[in-house]
């Protein structure tokens, strides 16, 4: 088993980082905000610069992982598009959204695109973007989707649906990295009583434990990706476990943030009150915490995960 990124992947993954702070970094989310009818064209420009819609995550091992680190640079920055749902696309469609079968739902608001949706059960459908009347500041660009029979084929459904839901957490994984480097460079320059906020014994323990539940998130995202890539028979299950332990950790990692940063955090004048504020769909679509943990349990039965660490993981512990 290797869940390394491969080296092509990973150097992607930077340049694409790198392409999107010089097209603006923080400030194309709030372009976006100010012009939502022009965020398309904003940041569809630079991505397809990058080769972003050359990528073919469904057909190359490599051009996955390229994909997943792609993602991640669009977290970091909270790119204010669904890059993760484009590049998860089935033939014949725009991009690919998981629903709940009762509130089908994207942060999809304005875009003139062909959405194919799934459910967690692998049903597959289509789905039109409802016109939104809430503003992109209070609805991050969410709207419902308005459902209809499937014009696409699902070729294979379990790729599919953990595909779609692999590749948004990594978008999320994107934005604990930046909230976590805020964190600390905010707690370095930040001074109380005379001494920088890093030297707090409290401040440090806030920050290590944001910092293991990152580490263990992206330790589960490349897990879920090698599950993606061998054609497992248990990749939609990796996939939800991985989306329980990102919005696991994104509570925790969010939280810490927020309490070290102060009422800064919430200002708009904070990169981090952006990063916490677009990351809500991605942790409540298409299920929340409990929804997920739910879903998970009702496929595991008394099985159990297989896991890194399993007695069928070759190197395992047990």
């Amino acid at each position: 088993m290797n869940i390394e990124l491969s080296t092509e992947a990973t150097e992607f993954g930077q340049e694409a980082r790198r392409a999107l702070a010089a097209a603006g970094g923080d400030d194309l989310v709030q372009q976006a905000e100010r012009e939502p009818k022009a965020r398309a064209e904003l940041v569809d420009t630079v991505l397809s610069r990058l080769g972003a819609w050359d990528l073919a995550p469904r057909e190359d091992a490599t051009e996955l992982e390229a994909a997943a680190a792609l993602c991640r640079s669009a977290g970091y920055w909270a790119l204010p598009y669904p890059v993760a749902e484009r590049l998860a696309r089935p033939a014949g469609a725009d991009g690919l959204i998981v629903i709940s079968g009762r509130e089908p739902a994207g942060a999809v608001a304005g875009l003139d695109l062909r959405w194919a949706t799934v459910t967690l059960a692998g049903e597959p459908g289509s789905g039109v973007a409802l016109p939104s009347a809430a503003s992109p500041r209070d609805s991050a660009f969410l709207t419902a989707l308005d459902i209809h029979p499937a014009a696409w084929t699902a070729s294979d459904p379990v790729a599919d649906v953990a595909l779609a839901l692999t590749l948004p957490c990594w978008t999320l994984l994107g934005m604990l990295d930046r909230a976590i480097d805020l964190a600390r460079a905010h707690v370095t320059v930040r001074e109380q009583f005379g001494r920088p906020l890093a030297q707090f014994q409290g401040v440090q323990f806030q920050l290590t434990d944001g910092e293991v539940e990152h580490r263990g998130v992206e330790m589960l995202a490349r897990y879920a990706l090698w599950s993606l890539q061998t054609g497992s028979a248990d990749a939609i299950d990796d996939a939800l476990a991985l989306r329980l332990a990102a919005i696991e950790a994104a509570d925790t990692v969010f939280r810490v943030t927020h309490q070290v940063h102060g009422a800064l955090g919430f200002c708009d004048e904070s990169p981090l009150s952006w990063l916490s504020r677009y990351s809500r769909p991605l942790r409540r679509l298409p299920t929340g915490l409990s929804e997920t943990r739910d879903a998970l349990s009702r496929r595991l039965g008394r099985r159990g995960l297989t896991g890194l660490f399993s007695a069928a993981a070759p190197g395992s512990f047990a």
